[in-house]
């Protein structure tokens, strides 16, 4: 399995970002994607989740300026990201699994600058 996460940028405050990750090794149509970050000396947390069949979930701290998609076609993931916070400063990955596997991939920096 490989999680190939890119995007990774610096971004001033109010700016937007889209990342991308792709997988390989999975039946990708067939499983939840989701995004998850870990800014420094945090845990790694939840940011949003697809299903297969395209129903989505967000945390609240990026409900309403982050937006997940995804390309069955070319078994990618996206995460739209808007109107980016500092505290969004974090290593964003991607996994997959209604329950993340244990396959992170290297994850992409996203830094915002205030």
């Amino acid at each position: 399995v490989q999680l190939q996460a890119s995007g990774r940028a610096l971004v001033q405050s109010g700016g937007s970002l889209r990342l991308s990750c792709a997988a390989s090794g999975i039946i990708f149509r067939l499983n939840a994607m989701g995004w998850y970050r870990q800014a420094p000396g945090k845990q790694r947390e939840f940011v949003a989740t697809i299903t297969s069949g395209g129903n989505t979930n967000y945390a609240v701290a990026v409900k309403g300026r982050f937006t997940i998609s995804r390309d069955n076609a070319k078994n990618t993931v996206y995460l739209q990201m808007n109107s980016l916070k500092p505290e969004d400063t974090a290593v964003y990955y991607c996994n997959f699994g209604v329950r993340p596997s244990k396959y992170w991939g290297q994850g992409t920096l996203v830094t915002v600058s205030s």
